[in-house]
């Protein structure tokens, strides 16, 4: 079979509004003002850049590369962001050889930059940062289209100390996740380093800069990843769309080989790999042979990767975008269908035990959403793609009954059914929904810290915590039952219904109320003299004398619950008071046991 190598598949990651899509625009404009001949081919959901026009886009840069280019161009994902990405997954990785993660030169990183950190570390997928809005830096003196390394030369000093401050922000930043990066005219390791493009897509400065990085990037160090031949094709489901006159059609990016019209193709279905025919192959004619808006696409008989492309075929139902779409002889059509079987298989969760449930709208999705809450420390009991339906409340309400803390569900970018709004409410499962993976699990976090406070907050009323007092002479109020006396907190705290004992370990009785200044109080902590009424058997003058010390008396359980779950909230103090309060009671105990 013949060798050649395809095109590298780019992609763009960032934080809202951070000008992802400006920049594609930007690159695509900048082709098509090119006014030249294959400068820039529309493919379904992707733009491929020729070298010829790259290279004329870098302008004099590109006579730095100093290889010959063996790569044919770039082709670079139009929909830029976190769904698009995940989409674009195949087994142990991404099917996108490499990416763009756009970063505001004056906010930084921000939190959808650290998911997409996470998501390209997970998926292993190598990228470089454009540093984008350089523009906006004060005192910056923009010029439109240029190479940065020649716009910086022409920067007042000020600004470019600005811009450096900038740079050095994400630098920490990204050591923090365990890169190592600087801006990429100092770079002479790129194989080691991540490399900083400063940009502005708005103008169009250091975006030749960009392009040329991409391009030396993937020529140098991917080659074999990039050797292809004409094989039967892999591609993955960008996404299940309707077109006129078509219907449903699948858009799929071909990452791998060759597809033809009329090929056997499996794909991942949500209940089982469809296997179908290729009906008809379709890609976007050029911009000035459309006759009509329905006069967009033209027929091919093969494509070859890399490219994107819209597959016609009569099964679809249940395809998914994230789905793995494979071209199958006749000889390995059942190792195949077995091959995508466990690959969608692997990303569906069903396990015994306590876990959140998850529900997503598309496998990469799904896939992401998981790894992301799993490397949170978050147990997955089932996910699955599809509406949040009445099973998955049911799945919730079995963890419901081991753990309360993990009873609920994230429901990414799917519809909930109303029998499930409804029982979910009935049994107090709570649902997650959203659009945004950090703030879909930010929004869970919260939701678990609120609970476990609260439970924290109502266990701690209940404990009987570590306490000492002092019987102060001349302010026995009242002798027998209810005992009225008038103490000092020398350590710790008092409250209502603690119980109090002798030094010895025996039980005087429990504390009634506590007054200050004649009105009641909840609680008394060291350094308060107050009013205790004790609900005793004693009487003072005979088992329990004026000036005589107290101790609260610290049930063995809650000690153990204090020292796992409270000690933290105790000064040194009251922990050393703790400590002794436990002596007490375990000699006491031996010696009751004899």
């Amino acid at each position: 079979m013949k060798k050649y190598i395809r095109s590298p598949i780019v992609v763009v990651l960032g934080h809202v509004d951070v000008g992802k899509t400006t920049l594609l625009d930007r690159i695509r404009g900048t082709a098509v003002a090119a006014k030249e001949p294959g400068t820039m081919t529309q493919h379904i959901g992707a733009s491929f850049l020729p070298w010829k026009a790259l290279e004329k886009m870098c302008g004099p840069l590109a006579r730095n590369l100093r290889a010959e280019i063996k790569i044919p161009g770039l082709l670079v994902i139009d929909t830029p962001g976190h769904e698009a990405f995940t989409n674009l997954r195949r087994r142990g990785g991404s099917i996108a050889d490499i990416a763009i993660l756009v970063i505001d030169a004056l906010k930084g990183v921000e939190k959808q930059t650290i998911e997409s950190l996470e998501i390209l570390k997970d998926r292993r997928t190598p990228f470089i940062i454009a540093l984008n809005k350089i523009d906006r830096i004060p005192g910056w003196e923009s010029h439109p289209g240029e190479p940065f390394v020649f716009s910086v030369r022409k920067q007042d000093e000020a600004a470019v100390v600005r811009l450096e401050e900038s740079i050095y922000s994400v630098v920490n930043e990204l050591y923090k996740f365990g890169y190592m990066s600087d801006r990429y005219d100092r770079i002479r390791d790129f194989s080691k380093t991540v490399a900083i493009v400063p940009i502005s897509a708005k103008t169009g400065e250091g975006v030749p800069d960009l392009l040329l990085v991409l391009a030396g990037l993937t020529q140098r160090y991917m080659l074999k990843r990039l050797e292809t031949e004409e094989r039967p094709g892999r591609g993955v489901v960008l996404e299940v769309k309707e077109e006129p006159g078509l219907g449903k059609v699948l858009a799929v990016i071909l990452y791998d080989g060759v597809i033809r019209k009329g090929d056997t193709i499996v794909l991942g279905g949500i209940e089982k790999p469809i296997v179908t025919r290729v009906r008809t192959l379709l890609m976007p004619k050029p911009l000035d042979e459309m006759r009509s808006p329905e006069d967009r696409f033209m027929q091919m008989d093969e494509v070859k990767a890399a490219a994107g492309v819209l597959i016609a075929t009569p099964k679809i139902e249940g395809v998914v975008a994230g789905s793995p779409v494979l071209v199958a002889t006749e000889q390995d059509l059942d190792k195949i269908v077995k091959s995508v079987q466990e690959e969608v298989e692997s990303l569906r969760i069903q396990r015994k035990g306590a876990g959140i449930v998850i529900k997503a709208d598309t496998l990469g999705s799904l896939e992401a959403l998981v790894s992301y809450v799993e490397r949170q420390g978050i147990p997955v009991r089932f996910a699955d793609v599809g509406p949040v339906v009445h099973r998955d409340v049911v799945e919730a309400q079995i963890t419901k009954n081991e753990d309360r803390f993990l009873a609920a569900i994230l429901a990414f970018n799917v519809k909930v059914t109303e029998e499930a709004e409804i029982e979910a409410k009935a049994s107090g499962i709570e649902i997650f929904r959203g659009n945004i993976i950090y703030k879909l699990v930010e929004d869970l976090l919260e939701w678990r810290h609120r609970l476990m406070e609260e439970e924290t907050k109502k266990l701690f009323e209940k404990v009987v915590l570590p306490a000492k007092i002092k019987i102060l002479p001349g302010y026995v109020f009242r002798r027998r039952d209810p005992i009225i006396v008038g103490v000092e907190v020398l350590e710790g705290r008092i409250r209502k219904g603690i119980p109090l004992m002798k030094e010895d370990g025996r039980r005087i009785g429990e504390i009634m109320q506590i007054q200050e200044h004649n009105q009641p109080i909840s609680e008394a902590t060291k350094g308060m003299a107050v009013a205790i009424s004790i609900r005793s058997k004693a009487i003072v003058g005979r088992q329990v004398k004026e000036g005589e010390i107290l101790y609260s008396d610290v049930p063995l359980e809650d000690i153990r619950i204090i020292e796992e779950r409270f000690s933290e909230l105790l000064s040194d103090e009251e922990k050393e008071l703790l400590r002794y309060i436990k002596k007490i009671k375990l000699k006491s105990l031996r010696a009751k046991l004899g």
